[in-house]
């Protein structure tokens, strides 16, 4: 029975949040990830072992990809794209990974199999790597190889209580038609920033001649904040002792020390996000400082590589301040996940896959106002729900 909903190929999966964000009027006909912890994941929310295939990018052969996807989705590694990161860019053994994807891209267009659409989703830090110079390579691929493309930076915080900009380059075959009203012939606000803006102009010639300006809009004003999503009993971490929170208190600075005075003034319970930064104090020492923030928004969830990675919530509530670790729900939660997404029963696995993945409402945005225009297909009206599906390992 033919199934009349545009298809997607995933890749670098993690645990399917590009997926979520499609929806369930879209069909995925084929999911790589090379961890096989985050496709245990991926099978636990969308089905039974053999939908993802895990494995290097770089051993997939296309004759394991059915079909013409109408979209190709790569939320390629972004560590040596980071500004956090060792500042290998494309270069790097893990965002080279860029070019393996692309060289799938390539194999399927040569087969007559070439995507409709393809999009990329990484880091902002992309956009300034090694000059601008990695950027403009990712463009002039597109360029290269028939896909006119255009970019747009959008933070998570317009649809979920996170501060989490991201960059989406998204490039659709030049040899189909551009519906009306999709494109703009400038840069727009809020999603083409002064970065990007500066990024597209050190572009050559020839990708400039392929360049889109998408025309994507606004949404709606959220109105969820970070304190609606926090968990009275979370089951994945404990509520830090009284001295423990004394500790952590002791490692603010006077001015974030006035933030914790101000939410204890505030007449209702309020919820900071802290983080953990080493920073020169007066006399040049190194000092462990705890960083906290009450405008409602989390911090970017990150993948915790070490202790100063994870994300701590503090709840005050007048005189009475608690604060612990951001459970694995919650940072599901943040990245627009339903609560009947399966994650594993590790916090750290968990917190990994969340903090390397996309958020979902972002990528339905995409899909509503963009991916499916372009592909003649009405919108869909929201993500899908996980899976029943079950697996070993998860919770």
């Amino acid at each position: 029975m033919h199934d009349p909903r545009p298809t997607f190929y995933e890749f670098f999966a993690g645990g399917g949040m590009a997926r979520a964000g499609l929806g369930d009027g879209w069909r995925c006909a084929f999911a790589n990830d090379f961890d096989h912890k985050k496709a245990l994941t991926y099978q636990a929310n969308w089905g039974a072992p053999g939908v993802i295939q895990v494995g290097d990018i770089r051993a997939i052969d296309i004759d394991s990809l059915p079909g013409v996807a109408d979209l190709a989705w790569a939320s390629f590694p972004c560590q040596d794209l980071s500004l956090a990161g060792n500042g290998a860019g494309l270069k790097g053994a893990r965002s080279g990974t860029f070019y393996a994807f692309w060289d799938i891209v390539r194999s399927l267009a040569a087969d007559g199999r070439g995507p409709r659409v393809v999009a990329l989703e990484n880091v902002t830090g992309a956009l300034t790597s090694h000059g601008g110079q990695d950027f403009a390579a990712i463009c002039q691929t597109f360029a290269d190889h028939g896909y006119a493309c255009g970019a747009l930076v959008v933070d998570a915080a317009l649809f979920v209580p996170q501060s989490r900009p991201r960059l989406f380059v998204v490039g659709v075959r030049k040899d189909l038609p551009l519906p009306s009203g999709l494109t703009a012939p400038d840069a727009l606000e809020p999603f083409h920033t002064r970065g990007l803006r500066a990024a597209m102009a050190r572009l050559s010639d020839a990708a400039r001649a392929s360049w889109l300006w998408w025309n994507v809009p606004t949404p709606p004003r959220r109105n969820e904040g970070f304190a609606d999503l926090v968990e009275d009993n979370p089951a994945s971490v404990a509520w830090h002792t009284e001295a423990e929170t004394r500790l952590l208190l002791s490692r603010m600075s006077p001015v974030n020390l006035a933030k914790v005075d101000a939410a204890r003034r505030a007449g209702r319970r309020m919820v900071g996000a802290i983080y953990k930064r080493t920073r020169t104090d007066a006399s040049g020492a190194k000092v462990q400082r705890a960083e906290v923030r009450f405008d409602d928004v989390a911090g970017c969830l990150r993948t915790p590589a070490g202790g100063s990675s994870r994300q701590v919530i503090m709840v005050v509530d007048g005189d009475r301040i608690r604060s612990r670790l951001i459970s694995a729900r919650e940072t599901a939660r943040l990245m627009g996940l339903p609560d009947e997404y399966r994650l594993p029963r590790n916090y750290n696995e968990a917190y990994h896959l969340t903090g390397d993945g996309v958020a979902a409402p972002v990528v339905r945005h995409l899909a509503r106002h963009l991916f499916e225009p372009l592909l003649g297909v009405a919108a869909q009206a929201a993500p899908a729900p996980a899976s029943q599906a079950g697996s070993g390992g998860q919770a």
